[in-house]
């Protein structure tokens, strides 16, 4: 599946997410990762952020997509992040 993943986190915790994040996903701008993960990376990276943030203040969205086949991606300006995981 195709997982799009946007937060918005207390700045202690913004490096915590955005590093286990980048174990399943690529960052493609700040605050946003995307990429194709299997069913069962997605319910581990849910698992493992949900350990990070704090649900009274901070907020981490999924937006998961079957398959690309019908959408289209385009950047305005710069292109930030990329295809590659850095651990």
């Amino acid at each position: 599946m195709f997982v799009i993943m946007v937060y918005d986190v207390e700045v202690k915790r913004v490096g915590k997410v955005l590093k286990t994040a980048r174990k399943h996903l690529y960052w493609v701008q700040n605050s946003v990762l995307e990429g194709n993960i299997n069913e069962s990376s997605y319910k581990r990276l849910k698992m493992e952020i949900s350990r990070i943030i704090d649900p009274d203040y901070d907020s981490v969205i999924f937006y998961t997509f079957r398959t690309t086949k019908y959408s289209k991606r385009e950047i305005m300006g710069i292109e930030k992040g990329g295809q590659t995981q850095f651990l």
